[in-house]
């Protein structure tokens, strides 16, 4: 199969979450898609099998295992395709349902991307499960903004919400692996949206992923959209509104998401992003793996 591989979330291929993109994995089968996953080493590979009318079947597979819906790799495979095939509309039609992806041309020349996800929906964290992922991530209670309660939310995969008091509580990231990867598979966790609110529509994150085999993700385009989901339930933004997401800057690869979030109570939410590939000396860097 022909891989690509961008950066996503990004106008800088030093920064953002890296992806690799297959635009016609036609034939392929699960294990072909794995072991080609595994072999890329990037958090999150796509393979797109061709339909009608720019409608695509997706599969997202990190270096260990399928996940229903990557954003990052989403907005990557929009961008390698438009950067052939010119910009549009494509229809994705992923393990979570249908996500539909509108790509154009900015003034500058960098292509981007807006996908809009499945409805969302927010649950709570039932209280021993957040003692769990607290004890995991070796945080306390104290370290919790009470204003950004724990949940778990859902917009295409399912991200528990935690959000720290301080940037700095935030940035100091040392997890239990082996305990985290636990709970996650326990309770079908695809990441953990660790959260801090700059200002009352900018937020930084940080998402461990290790039941991908990866330390964290620099870009996180299906917890954003999970995320605007949550802020939207809660009543913590007053919508129409558009967030901005700033991650990766604590490993070195800055990412920009910015998500839009309609009144409609049951609309999905718009997670847009740049992308641009990875040139060739720089393909072995990726996100921290375990």
């Amino acid at each position: 199969m022909d891989v690509l591989r961008y950066a996503a979330f990004t106008a800088d291929p030093a920064g953002g979450n890296l992806a690799g993109v297959v635009l016609d994995a036609t034939g392929a089968g699960d294990a072909e898609m794995q072991q080609v996953a595994t072999q890329v080493g990037y958090s999150e590979t796509a393979f797109l099998v061709p339909g009608e009318a720019g409608r695509f079947t997706v599969r997202y597979f990190s270096p260990k295992a399928e996940v229903p819906f990557c954003g990052h790799a989403t907005i990557a495979s929009a961008v390698a395709y438009a950067e052939r095939h010119g910009p549009g509309a494509l229809h994705l039609d992923t393990r979570a349902g249908l996500v539909e992806v509108a790509t154009s041309v900015q003034a500058d020349g960098a292509t981007t991307a807006t996908l809009t996800s499945v409805a969302p929906r927010t649950v709570p964290l039932a209280a021993g499960d957040l003692a769990a992922l607290l004890a995991a991530l070796r945080w306390s209670p104290d370290d919790l903004d009470a204003t950004l309660p724990p949940r778990v939310a859902y917009a295409g995969a399912w991200h528990p919400i935690v959000a720290a008091a301080t940037r700095q509580r935030l940035a100091d990231l040392d997890y239990d692996m082996a305990a985290l990867s636990a709970l996650m598979a326990e309770h079908g966790w695809t990441t953990i949206d660790l959260v801090h609110r700059e200002s009352p529509l900018v937020f930084h994150a940080r998402n461990p992923f290790p039941p991908g085999g990866v330390v964290e993700d620099a870009a996180t385009g299906a917890a954003a959209a999970a995320f605007g989901g949550y802020l939207r339930e809660l009543g913590l933004v007053r919508p129409p509104a558009t967030v901005t997401v700033r991650q990766g800057e604590d490993m070195g690869r800055p990412s920009l998401l910015t998500v839009g979030i309609p009144a409609d109570p049951g609309a999905g939410i718009a997670v847009t992003g740049a992308a641009v590939p990875i040139p060739a000396h720089n393909v072995g860097s990726g996100a921290a793996r375990s």
